[in-house]
């Protein structure tokens, strides 16, 4: 089922979770056993994220470097297989157009077809290790406006016209390399307008944020829904590492308690993230995304608190 059609018919808001390819070393049935625990609460979807090959410059034996390719996780694709194997549950893979020519893209697009996958969530993708600004694969894409587009065209190249239901990402805080918020927005109506069904957002952690967000998009003419992302804090050091790797804010009040009681740091992140969830099915959001990070005690724990 496409997720344009569960949002549309789903009488009550519902929980969607975010899985991490592994990296390379772990089994299928790790893998599996990690998913496992949230199946207790039966998951319209499952997003499984993308990573870009890396690039490494490898030292030869006369003194040069060689640039080669490299593979830390596995594919998404091969992910989605091991997941349809053992659970019932709609998949949504991340497509995105770093590191991919238009034909690359085309054959991805192929494999999802092919598997029956009719969910994509469309992205841009970060830069490179190193890169300052993104830079595409020759004959790729640059922005993800450009990637909803090419996904229409696949379709109606293949006859397969309505195929996939097509999700993209949103900021309310901003995408960092925006001018500003209402050029950002503006760059969301875009990729609406290229053909995306729904929106999902960057993590945050004032649901004020996300509120106001909301109102922007509803002012300048975005009409899908817009669900909102959360990722409980785990760690002391994502105080940190969190507003350093998303340009995202982390409120006060959270810094200061988790300051006062680091050794509580991850039951302060649950609860914290289970009063957002609480208060944004309390403003009928469609549905609350997560981030698990491939972490699922904290998860299980608030989605126990909240649906």
């Amino acid at each position: 089922m496409k997720v344009k059609e569960i949002l549309a018919t789903s009488k009550a808001p519902f929980p969607s979770l975010e899985i991490v390819p592994p990296l390379n070393g772990i089994t299928k049935e790790e893998l599996l056993d990690g998913i496992r625990p949230f199946m207790e609460f039966k998951p319209k979807y499952l997003n499984i994220t993308c990573h870009r090959d890396e690039i490494e410059f490898r030292q030869q034996p006369d003194g040069t470097f060689v640039k080669k390719l490299v593979r830390r996780r596995v594919s998404e694709s091969a992910v989605c297989g091991a997941i349809q194997s053992e659970f019932d549950v709609e998949l949504v893979p991340h497509l995105i157009c770093g590191g991919a020519t238009s034909e690359q893209i085309d054959f991805q697009l192929q494999d999802f077809k092919f598997m029956g996958i009719c969910n994509i969530l469309a992205l841009r993708g970060d830069c490179l290790v190193g890169e300052k600004r993104f830079l595409p694969a020759p004959g790729g894409y640059s922005h993800a406006n450009e990637l909803v587009s090419a996904v229409h065209s696949f379709e109606a190249e293949n006859g397969a016209e309505g195929f996939f239901s097509i999700g993209v990402g949103g900021y309310p805080e901003k995408h960092f390399e925006a001018a500003n918020m209402d050029t950002d927005v503006a760059n969301l109506k875009r990729k609406v307008e290229a053909g995306a069904d729904y929106v999902v957002t960057q993590m945050f952690f004032d649901n004020k944020v996300y509120y106001s967000f909301v109102e922007r998009c509803r002012a300048a003419g975005i009409t899908v829904p817009i669900i909102p992302g959360l990722k409980p804090l785990s760690t002391l050091k994502q105080i940190q590492q969190l507003p350093e790797t998303f340009s995202i804010d982390i409120p006060v009040e959270l810094t200061k308690e988790v300051s006062a009681h680091e050794e509580k740091v991850y039951q302060i992140g649950q609860e914290w993230c289970v009063a957002q969830c609480k208060d944004l099915l309390e403003h009928g959001v469609p549905a609350v995304h997560f981030f698990t990070m491939g972490k699922a005690k904290n998860i299980i724990g608030i989605l126990r608190e909240c649906f």
